[in-house]
């Protein structure tokens, strides 16, 4: 259904510059792309020296590699067994499973590495399709806190089973 691709260096660079992307013939969907906020996040943790896996953002495309439906990411490097998840996917393409899809590839990278036991996605409290992904792939919903963006969220959290 779909694949992840990580984006390329330049790109991350042109988005948290706010300039514009270039991906060749490939369709961007609007909304598709991270925002300008993950782009700096991962160029901030990719020059400190964590692994790309951890931090550069993954585009989430169809099997043709002809368009850009959405992105995911993992947050950070893993820290006491535990990482957090973020994703998106276009308006336009909402709906159809893709957002599941992506997820249930990154909880399969954070289970195959062997040091990840816990996986984190945090939802805003209003974003029930979001909180439905989540609660379909097995994440138990925890408290609601202010995140460091001074966002309300809930915390779920799926375990990985060894």
């Amino acid at each position: 259904m779909i694949e992840l691709t990580h984006i390329d260096v330049d790109n991350l660079r042109r988005l948290a510059a706010r300039e514009p992307v270039d991906f060749g013939d490939v369709a961007v969907s609007v909304g598709a792309l991270p925002p300008r906020h993950v782009a700096v996040r991962a160029l901030t943790h990719l020059d400190a020296g964590t692994p790309p896996l951890w931090c550069m953002p993954f585009l989430i495309m169809p099997r043709s590699h002809d368009a850009i439906l959405g992105g995911c990411t993992f947050k950070a490097a893993p820290v006491d067994g535990r990482v957090e998840i973020g994703y998106g996917v276009a308006p336009s393409h909402r709906g159809r499973g893709i957002a599941t899809a992506a997820v249930t590839q990154l909880l399969y990278l954070a289970a195959a590495s062997g040091i990840v036991r816990q996986v984190i996605a945090h939802v805003l409290p209003g974003n029930f399709a979001s909180a439905t992904v989540v609660s379909r792939l097995g994440f138990e919903m925890g408290s609601s806190f202010v995140d460091t963006d001074d966002e309300e969220v809930v915390r779920w959290t799926w375990h990985v089973s060894r």
